[in-house]
């Protein structure tokens, strides 16, 4: 049965979209042991340095 337009993620999930990064494998396995030292993910981490360098360079996210 396909899902409702109802059934997704609500407010800012709902506006994501996917993307995809290449990094060195030691650097990824290393993000992915620091995010599960500080029980976070590694989405959450890449978001919040974007989201800091954004607001450090002045531009405004859209």
């Amino acid at each position: 049965m396909p899902k409702s337009k109802d059934a997704g993620p609500k407010g800012d999930d709902a506006k994501k979209v996917n993307t995809s990064l290449r990094l060195p494998r030691k650097t990824l396995k290393a993000l992915k042991t620091r995010a599960i030292e500080d029980d976070t993910s590694v989405q959450k981490i890449i978001e919040d340095l974007v989201d800091g360098y954004l607001k450090k360079t002045g531009t405004r996210k859209s």
